[in-house]
């Protein structure tokens, strides 16, 4: 059997941790601002086990129901997967801004023929 040397292992979790954490910081902070409609309730979920982490608003709005996931982000092999971005100054950006290589980030609701033209990774 072989075995990977501790200090390997340290590394990689410490590199998800790292993610985890930039991750939920930015989702986070979006969830803060202030809602105008008081019908209507900002909510985040973190699934740890599966590294997805959602925002999304939930209520009404006099007698429409309001349910849409605002944010969507996935880590997936080392990489920042954005499945949804409702935010204004565009989660990329603010991984970007936080030290997060392009490298390393996907815009998964790009189409994978679109996904070569926007800079960051393809997969």
């Amino acid at each position: 059997m072989h075995f990977l040397p501790t200090c390997i292992i340290i590394y990689c979790v410490k590199n998800l941790l790292l993610l985890t954490v930039k991750c939920c910081s930015i989702v986070e902070k979006h969830s803060e601002g202030d809602n105008e409609n008081g019908e209507v309730k900002t909510q985040i979920a973190f699934d740890f086990l599966r590294d997805r982490y959602l925002m999304f608003h939930v209520g009404w709005s006099g007698e429409g129901r309001v349910f849409g996931c605002v944010i969507d982000v996935e880590i997936r092999s080392g990489k920042f997967w954005i499945q949804g971005d409702g935010a204004e100054a565009g989660i990329a950006n603010e991984l970007i801004a936080a030290g997060v290589p392009k490298s390393d980030i996907v815009l998964g609701d790009r189409s994978p023929y679109m996904l070569k033209f926007t800079g960051l990774a393809t997969g």
